[in-house]
Formats: structure tokens, sequence, C-alpha cells
């Protein structure tokens, strides 16, 4: 999982090892399908009316823009430890709430970066409102934090464990 401060990522060894793949794959294997497909797509004639070209390309420029991501990411990546299973909330642990103290209306969500979001689980970032306001909490703890309209919220730490993604 991550934690970002000023230009570092915390990544955990599987994540780190996770994200490499994907930039060694787009960086080799990816580009040279996209090269095949632009090339294909030009020798059909006229670029100025070649759908296939303008996918290609539109989908090339969306591969690189992967590919200078991931490298800035893993450059200033530290790697680390899955956090402690101490009930302290950190980037990493899969976090419970309860809004308002109410137990009937609760949250449960992962704590980390935006390259951890998956549709098992929900996932807020450290740097969001809410991810800023649970962040170093203690279970049993309250916390608060403002909501768009600026108003602050309060929630209750119910439960904070290691994410076993």
């Amino acid at each position: 999982m991550t934690q970002t401060s000023d230009n570092v990522t915390w990544l955990t060894q599987e994540a780190y090892d996770q994200l490499k793949s994907e930039l060694d794959y787009l960086s080799g294997p990816a580009r040279t399908e996209i090269a095949k497909k632009i090339e294909a797509a030009r020798e059909e004639g006229d670029l100025r009316e070649n759908g296939g070209y303008h996918a290609a390309k539109e989908e090339q420029g969306k591969q690189e823009l992967r590919v200078r991501q991931l490298t800035q990411l893993l450059q200033n990546a530290k790697v680390g430890e899955t956090p402690a299973d101490d009930g302290v909330v950190e980037p990493g642990m899969v976090v419970t709430i309860a809004f308002d103290g109410d137990p009937d209306d609760t949250l449960t969500f992962l704590l980390a970066s935006r390259e951890y979001a998956s549709s098992d689980i929900e996932t807020y970032s450290p740097q969001s409102p809410l991810g800023k306001g649970v962040n170093t909490k203690k279970v049993g703890e309250d916390a608060e934090y403002e909501l768009p309209n600026g108003k602050m919220a309060a929630v209750k730490i119910l439960d904070a464990k290691p994410y076993q993604g």
C-alpha cells in the first residue's frame, strides 16, 4: 500500500513488484504491439480519415503517459513493510468507521493511493479529507474531517486492519 509524504511514495514489496511488472510490460511488449497497430493503420492510406490510425495513436499517447507516471512513482518509491496490526489507522489499512458514532451507519474502506483502487473494496486516499481525518487515529477514537460544503463531519474508528489484498 502507499503513503505519500513530499515526493516519496511508500510501497509494500508486493505493490512495488506489481507496478514494476506493469511498467516492464508497457515499456516493452505493449510498445511493440501499439507500433505494429500504427504501422498497419498507416498502410491503409489517407491518415486524415483513418479512424484506426487515430485510435492507435491515442492509445499510444495514453500508454506513454502511464509509463511516465509509473516511472516517476517507482523512482520516488521507498519499499517498506505492510503496516503493523496495531489498531492505528495508516495507509495500507482497511478501516471501518461509524458516522456520527452511529453503529448502523458505517463505511469500510482501504486507506491507500489510487493505484490500489479495486472493485473489491472502496479506496480513499490518505490526502482526501476523510483520509487526513482518520490517519494516525486509533480504534475507538473519534475523528473529524471537512465536507465539501465546509462543514465538519464526525466519525468513530471502529476497526483498522492491514489490507490482505
